[in-house]
């Protein structure tokens, strides 16, 4: 009892034991994650649904379940489970994908861990809605630069069907993890992980599409994340004091990558502002999103050989 004591009030049996079913729990996390301030914005952004996919991910249920599941009961060693998953959500402020090992991006499932960041980004509209209206042809050949999970270029790889795909990022152990994606949704025939620091790895090789997402949180805004947020790797959120040190160094190299009529997406996020400033000479077109986010452009290959 002296040890049991010493535990947070949510892993104490008689705080936990008396819920029995997936409403019941569902409450309970939504309450407790509340109650103690945590940050939601690694795959939703408001407690209930933060608590519905813990639950359902602790007793192995589709997250698209319909409330019918609300009424099941959980077996003693789901409710732990919870219980545990719950404690470090709050006490270690883990993002849940790094607790369950799963995210969802463009509506696939990706194993995450934290050598990558979990997928957040707005490229998911963009293939979604097949780079319209800026791509006319289909591409024959797609570059996902700073790859991580791998979510972005997979993702690439369902929308063109036909077209090879090249994922590529300078950290090994995220590549170890897009490695494990393309496995698991089969697509290594014609996708595959290139360890490469930018364009380094990549010389001879053009692309009819470049989608990128570089490190672009500058020096402020990295000091200001949410605990959440110093879990994921550094390597992939900062580029310096205005965020575009990596993308300065892409942009001077990226049109000797691109086919003829080629285009490159890059995602800066809040550095939209500074990419403006430090280029105003470059014809880069920002786009919109129905679905929320922002901080991605589009340029063409010809345009940037203007420019550089």
């Amino acid at each position: 009892m002296e040890h049991q004591d010493l535990l947070p009030h949510w892993q104490h049996p008689e705080e936990y034991l008396t819920l029995s079913t997936v409403g019941d729990f569902v409450r309970w996390c939504s309450s407790e994650m509340t109650r103690h301030g945590v940050y939601f914005g690694h795959g939703s952004d408001n407690a209930w649904d933060e608590a519905s996919f813990l639950v359902l991910s602790a007793i192995a249920q589709p997250l698209t379940a319909g409330p019918e599941l609300l009424t099941l009961t959980l077996l003693p060693s789901e409710r732990h489970r919870v219980a545990q998953w719950l404690g470090q959500r709050i006490e270690q402020r883990l993002p849940l994908p790094y607790i369950t090992g799963e995210a969802w991006f463009a509506g696939l499932p990706f194993y995450v861990s934290p050598d990558v960041l979990i997928p957040r980004s707005p490229f998911g509209e963009i293939l979604a809605n097949h780079a319209s209206p800026w791509l006319q042809n289909e591409p024959a050949s797609i570059l996902d630069m700073c790859t991580g999970s791998g979510c972005i270029g997979i993702a690439a790889a369902f929308e063109f069907p036909d077209a090879l795909v090249d994922l590529a990022d300078i950290s090994r152990t995220a590549l170890d993890v897009a490695e494990r994606n393309i496995r698991r949704h089969q697509v290594d025939d014609r996708v595959r992980a290139v360890e490469s620091d930018l364009f380094v790895a990549l010389a001879g090789r053009q692309y009819d599409l470049i989608l990128a997402n570089p490190p672009y949180v500058d020096a402020e805004d990295l000091a200001d994340m949410p605990a959440e947020y110093q879990h994921e790797p550094a390597l992939a959120l900062g580029s310096g004091k205005d965020g575009l040190d990596l993308t300065r160094r892409m942009l001077a190299e990226a049109a000797d990558f691109l086919t003829p009529g080629g285009l490159l997406f890059v995602e800066v996020g809040n550095s939209a502002a500074a990419m403006d400033a430090a280029f105003p000479n470059l014809p880069l077109t920002w786009l919109e999103f129905e679905q929320g986010g922002h901080g991605i452009c589009v340029i063409s290959r010809e345009d940037l050989i203007g420019d550089f």
